[in-house]
């Protein structure tokens, strides 16, 4: 997903209309549900009744309250507690010099400083982050890795080819089960697992790709060759699924949402039952 200097993450309306539709339903109750969304703000933003926006950081300028130079093309982000209270933002750049960078935030909101937790890459798109407080940062190329990174950037920034060399968009870890699930950002693009040799260690394990059956029933096979030195990941393994542009990935209580911008769906996959909720008539099974 490419966005410009000033990052906002969109979806068609038709999929927020939905979205929001249900929240309305469930608003009726005063425990579930955001309500309607507002008009506009000033940041093109249409958010429910008690929520505000804030502009952080704009590309190719400094980063109020510091003297550092914020990048362009903000994409993938998240945010870590930090220590005492204060907080740490991290945010991929999907440029041709790519990378992330990071703003450390006070206990009251305030930027105290910023600054680059990963260089030497190219076109970050999205990631995910970790229940060890690690950043992982996909770029979003042919050949592309996952680089793990520390968000405080003390620690440099870590490549881990074991989890494949593909166009990856974004990585959603289950702690439960151990695995890392990712998105490639394809019109045939494929859905993977990683499961590490040792927890917490991204260094080895193993790479699987998704097949699933009519009825949704998923099967997991392994990708013979994680580099791709001769064969495309996505080409390996005969009869794996094809996702239609995989872009977003959310791993919530057993279930990992994967959502497809090549057709406009939200898929779930249950990890215990091993069946995801497709429409089969836009999931190619060849």
């Amino acid at each position: 997903m490419g966005v410009g200097a000033a990052a906002v993450v969109g979806l068609g309306a038709a999929f927020w209309d939905d979205l929001f539709g249900a929240a309305r339903s469930a608003a009726s109750s005063p425990r579930t549900g955001y309500g309607p969304r507002r008009a506009a703000n000033e940041h093109g933003l249409r958010l429910p009744e008690g929520f505000q926006s804030r502009l952080i950081a704009r590309g190719d300028e400094a980063v109020p309250g510091t003297d550092y130079r914020w990048h362009l093309a903000s994409d993938g982000m998240a945010t870590f507690p930090d220590g005492d209270g204060g907080w740490i933002l991290v945010s991929n750049s999907e440029t041709l010099v790519g990378g992330a960078s990071a703003v450390r935030f006070d206990t009251r909101g305030r930027a105290e400083r910023a600054y680059r937790i990963l260089e030497g890459t190219s076109q970050n798109c999205s990631g995910g982050g970790t229940p060890w407080g690690t950043w992982l940062s996909c770029e979003e190329l042919q050949g592309g890795y996952v680089w793990e990174c520390d968000p405080a950037g003390k620690r440099r920034a870590v490549r881990h080819p074991a989890m494949g060399s593909f166009k990856h968009e974004a990585a959603a870890v289950d702690p439960r089960g151990r695995r890392v699930y990712m998105t490639e950002d394809l019109m045939d693009g494929r859905f993977y697992r990683f499961t590490p040799a040792r927890w917490h260690d991204l260094s080895e394990g193993l790479l699987e790709v998704a097949t699933v059956a009519r009825g949704g029933r998923v099967t997991w096979t392994e990708v013979p060759d994680p580099s791709a030195r001769h064969v495309d990941t996505r080409r390996q393994v005969r009869g794996s699924s094809r996702f239609k542009r995989a872009e977003g990935i959310w791993h919530d209580d057993g279930i990992v949402y994967i959502a497809t911008t090549g057709d406009d769906r939200v898929y779930a996959y249950d990890i215990r039952r091993e069946r995801i909720d497709v429409d089969l008539k836009d999931l190619s099974l060849k």
